[in-house]
């Protein structure tokens, strides 16, 4: 395990821009959807729909939204959604990974591959850069509720391999298939719920990019994110604080 992850601000730019709440609402309903149709609608029984409805929450989602969402998949849509995962390279030659939930396939590929190409980027084949990931689970608690000593004992206990403690938030890692296990253990030692758990691409190794490329990369990331199929992204770049400072001025 180690205490101090690179990883740390490779989502730092959700916290400096203005949350686009309904969009952020509707990705969240379609993966609670899918989750619900692909495993069934008892959270106890179904981890997948499990930690998509607690990522909801964590968003503060309504308890309304997220029952609707449940109830649509019984209804027959989800049905037509289909996960793909695309690559390719951004700015700077940065690796990127987008997750897509999607009716339409065609769309979903040339809107992405549109935001790789007038964003200083380019969209790979399948496999081009996913080996330069791990797919983890993660764990984020905020910092205040025990010091970090404590976290890393308390994680380490639970079954998790790495642990990232801040100022601000707790970050733990742990196999994919351990996820819901650390994350339930971690509750019940910390006293309350975390931030956030969910499964995710984390980088091996990450590249600093400058400040040209970086503004290149969060353009590209702004729009791809206003996508409708993108539920996630994730890339191995690092921007320094100072950069973002600057970006986020």
């Amino acid at each position: 395990m180690a205490g101090h992850s690179k990883f740390k601000n490779i989502m730092h730019r959700k916290g400096a821009q203005d949350k686009k709440r309904s969009s952020l609402f509707s990705k969240l309903s379609k993966e609670i959807t899918v989750a619900a149709k692909m495993g069934g609608v008892d959270i106890d029984s179904n981890p997948r729909l499990r930690l998509a409805v607690k990522n909801a929450q964590s968003n503060s989602m309504p308890k309304d939204n997220i029952q609707r969402a449940i109830n649509k998949s019984q209804g027959g849509e989800g049905d037509d959604y289909e996960e793909i995962r695309y690559e390719g390279f951004g700015p700077g030659g940065i690796a990127i990974i987008v997750e897509a939930l999607t009716d339409n396939r065609n769309r979903a590929a040339s809107e992405i591959r549109t935001a790789f190409a007038k964003n200083g980027g380019n969209m790979g084949e399948s496999g081009s850069v996913s080996y330069q990931f791990d797919k983890v689970g993660e764990i984020i608690f905020d910092s205040s509720v025990m010091d970090a000593d404590s976290m890393f004992e308390a994680a380490l206990e639970a079954g998790a391999e790495d642990v990232a403690s801040d100022d601000e938030t707790h970050e733990i890692y742990c196999a994919m298939e351990d996820l819901n296990t650390v994350s339930t253990a971690l509750e019940e030692a910390v006293g309350s719920e975390p931030k956030s758990s969910k499964l995710i691409w984390k980088p091996q190794n990450t590249i600093e990019v400058s400040e040209e490329d970086a503004q290149k990369l969060m353009k590209m990331l702004d729009v791809m994110d206003d996508l409708d199929d993108v539920q996630n992204v994730y890339g191995n770049y690092e921007i320094s604080d100072e950069i973002l400072e600057k970006l986020n001025g």
